[in-house]
Formats: C-alpha cells, sequence, structure tokens
C-alpha cells in the first residue's frame, strides 16, 4: 500500500514540478519530504503603499478600504485564465481607447473601467448593456449613439468610447471627483445622489453602495496594479503571446450594401472578418436608407495570416 501512495506521490510530483517565480522563489506543487504532504503553497498577493486613481489618492490607511483593494487583488490575479486574455487584448484594444481618453480630458486610468465593464469584449448583459463600455439602448441614443435593428454603435469601439467620454466628463463636472464619476458609471447618477443625500457623504471611500459598486471602483484599482506591474503578480507573458492591433484601411460607404458577404469577397475578406472589425453591423445587409456615409474597416493584406509571424 504505502509503495503505490509513494509512486503516485512521484507521478504527481513530475506532472506538477517545482517553477521559479519572478523572485527566483519556488512555486507550485510539489511532494515536501520534510513534511511528508504535498505542498500547494498559494501567496498573499502585493498590496502597494500608495496608490492613485485618476489622479486621486486611495486612503490605504483605512482598514476597509485596504481590505477592499485585497479581495479584487487575491480575485483577479488567482483568476489566472481570465486575467491572461485580459492582458492580451488591452495590447490589442488599448491604443484605440487610450487616445480617445486623452482627446476629451479624461484621465487614463479609465481604460481600466472597460476592462471591468466588458473584459474587452463585445457581452451583452443580462440587463441589455451592450459592448465594450456597457452601454444600455436608452442611454446610448441620449449619447448620440446610432441604434436600429442594423446598426448599433454601441459595438463601435471609437464611438462608444467617444459617447462613455461624454458621460463621465459630464458625472465629472457634476462631482468634481473622478473616483465619484467611475461609480456614477456604475450606479447611475440618480441612483449615486439618492445614497449622497440619505448618507450625508460624498466620498466614495465612506459610502455603502451595495454588493457591485461597492466594489467595482476596487475592481478598477486592481486591475491597474496588475496591468501595469503584471510580473509582480506573477503574470509572465511574451510580447509575441499579446494579440496584435489589426492592421486595416477604411472605407467610406454612402449607400446599400446589398450583401455584406458579397462586399467582403470584393475586398479580398470573409463576412467573418468584417464583421470581426465592425461589429457594429448588425444585419448581413446595410439598408442605408438616409445615405449616411459609414466607415468600414478593411483588413490589410495578409495580416491575418501573418499577425503572428
Amino acid at each position: 500500500m504505502f509503495s503505490v501512495l509513494f509512486m503516485i506521490l512521484i507521478l504527481f510530483t513530475i506532472a506538477f514540478p517545482w517553477q521559479k517565480d519572478c523572485s527566483g522563489e519556488t512555486r507550485g506543487s510539489f511532494f515536501s519530504p520534510d513534511s511528508g504532504r504535498f505542498q500547494n503553497p498559494t501567496y498573499q498577493v502585493p498590496i502597494p503603499n500608495e496608490l492613485a486613481f485618476a489622479g486621486e489618492s486611495v486612503p490605504l490607511q483605512l482598514f476597509d478600504v485596504r481590505e477592499s483593494l485585497d479581495r479584487e487583488l487575491q480575485v483577479n490575479t488567482y483568476w489566472h485564465s481570465q486575467t491572461v486574455l485580459l492582458l492580451k487584448r488591452a495590447n490589442r484594444y488599448f491604443p484605440i481607447i487610450e487616445p480617445i481618453l486623452k482627446k476629451n480630458g479624461i484621465p487614463d486610468d479609465f481604460k481600466y473601467l472597460a476592462v471591468a465593464e466588458s473584459a474587452l469584449s463585445h457581452v451583452v448583459s443580462p440587463s441589455q448593456a451592450v459592448g465594450f463600455w456597457q452601454i444600455l439602448e436608452a442611454t446610448g441614443r441620449e449619447l448620440g449613439l446610432e441604434i436600429n435593428d442594423e446598426i448599433d454603435e454601441r459595438y463601435h469601439i471609437e464611438k462608444s468610447t467617444q459617447a462613455a467620454c461624454n458621460f463621465l466628463m459630464k458625472s465629472y463636472k457634476k462631482y468634481g471627483s473622478w473616483t465619484m464619476a467611475a461609480a456614477s458609471y456604475n450606479f447611475g447618477r440618480n441612483g449615486l445622489n439618492k445614497q449622497m443625500e440619505r448618507q450625508k457623504n460624498e466620498n466614495y471611500y465612506d459610502m455603502v453602495l451595495g454588493e457591485e459598486t461597492g466594489r467595482y471602483v476596487f475592481r478598477i484599482l486592481a486591475l491597474k496594479c496588475i496591468f501595469e506591474h503584471p510580473e509582480k503578480y506573477g503574470f509572465l507573458i511574451n510580447k509575441n503571446d499579446l494579440y496584435p492591433p489589426i492592421e486595416s484601411f477604411e472605407v467610406k460607404v454612402d449607400s446599400t450594401i446589398t450583401s455584406i458577404a458579397n462586399f467582403a469577397e470584393h475586398f479580398n475578406t470573409s463576412y467573418k472578418i468584417i464583421k470581426l472589425l465592425n461589429p457594429w453591423l448588425r444585419e448581413a445587409y446595410l439598408t442605408n436608407k438616409d445615405k449616411k456615409t459609414y466607415v468600414i474597416l478593411i483588413p490589410e493584406k495578409g495580416f491575418r495570416e501573418g499577425a503572428y509571424q
């Protein structure tokens, strides 16, 4: 019995060898002869001594604030597969988002809000919020986005980012705080206003805002910590493994497209790739009754085959 158990231990040790982390310490699952048991160490992730969001200091000296950040750092550090994908996607999409934030005077840290909202994916929430910035239909229309059966600009990265900037700037002008502007993006200005009145407080870190909004800014902060220092949190990703920005050119269309599949074929690409680059096109055609001018992205020749070469 002992010999069988010992062989199993040896095989498990081979399957999960010792690993060196970026500090040179041994990590991973392994059998310890000294203790006579398997070791699968889990480490406390580093909590920064100082931290700011959009230039506003985070009061980490307060135990509840520190522990809230600790929770989100633990969750996002040890949710390995998801966080690896986020880091890879950011290399593709941050170069699109960052200049729009800068042009609108929105602090660069708000790119992490998009990560927290959608994981940089064109997801649809249970409440039917859509796209990178998770915009509701009514809100999208208020912010000037075109939304109908054929076009939904909530899926348009540039235009939805601009819409998010408009919302955030209006919130900042109202609250005088980027942290509260971020909270309002999740909670809504009306909801936040009610809680400010109820609690006689206007500081995010001193308010009770429910489970989702109460964690919201801390998740953004945790993502910022990890994205700015990935190796410090155990994410060792080669540059060649990051998702490259998609090289494309623009084609202006001011008439009807009867078949997007035929349109794609004309440019030596596929329906799939046209939809990947232009997810705001929601149908297999574009009626365009009003003869508006739309800009459609077309992949550069050879990009699809050579992106990782």
